[in-house]
């Protein structure tokens, strides 16, 4: 028996179930390597601003910063204030741009999580279909028996299985994209606060 013939022996529930594990596949592969971009990105940036600052050429950043993704940018964007209002301003400039940060890195996370937790009553819906069909098979033979019921049971478990395989694989995604986000946000967040202390230090020198 092959994977087709399952499929189709799950009944028209598993067409939704399969856009869904579309959708987790998709998400989750796009995610990894937007991740993987803004890590790479992140890093870059930050190695040449902190060389820029100890190198007092500050008037450099708005060159680095001009060819860096845009939410990387906006983060980086109190620190090229040239009216500098003290420490405490510019970390609250800075805290509202992390912000930002943390909603594009969690972008599309919910997708995941909704389908984790929906995909299961998604399959006990077809569940409950295929006792309909042999409940329906037994009143239109008026005979009981396995090979009366047989489609009808097929239907419900093979709709089960798949709802709680896509949705097994989907909070899978979901937790290590959620450990993976928080992870990277916070080592942004540390960087971002290291270099502001530098900028500080070099704007109160002046």
């Amino acid at each position: 028996m092959n994977a087709m013939t399952i499929f189709h022996q799950g009944g028209f529930i598993m067409y939704p179930l399969a856009v869904c594990s579309v959708l987790v596949w998709t998400v989750a592969i796009h995610k990894y390597f937007v991740l993987r971009s803004f890590i790479k990105d992140y890093k870059k940036v930050d190695s040449e601003i902190q060389q820029a600052i100890s190198s007092s050429k500050i008037s450099d950043l708005k060159w680095i910063l001009k060819n860096t993704p845009g939410v990387i940018t906006h983060a980086h964007e109190p620190l090229l204030d040239d009216h500098f209002s003290g420490a405490e301003a510019l970390n609250d400039k800075i805290h509202r741009r992390l912000q930002e940060v943390n909603s594009f890195l969690k972008q599309n996370l919910w997708i995941l999580g909704t389908i984790g937790s929906s995909a299961p009553f998604i399959g006990l819906f077809g569940t409950v279909l295929g006792i309909m069909e042999s409940f329906r098979a037994i009143g239109a033979t008026g005979k009981s028996g396995f090979s009366v019921v047989a489609g009808g049971i097929s239907e419900s478990l093979i709709a089960t299985a798949a709802g709680i395989v896509v949705a097994v694989v989907a909070v899978i995604f979901y937790n290590y994209f959620q450990t993976k986000v928080n992870g990277i946000a916070q080592d942004f967040r540390n960087k971002l606060a290291d270099t502001t202390e530098m900028l500080i230090l070099t704007k109160t020198r002046k």
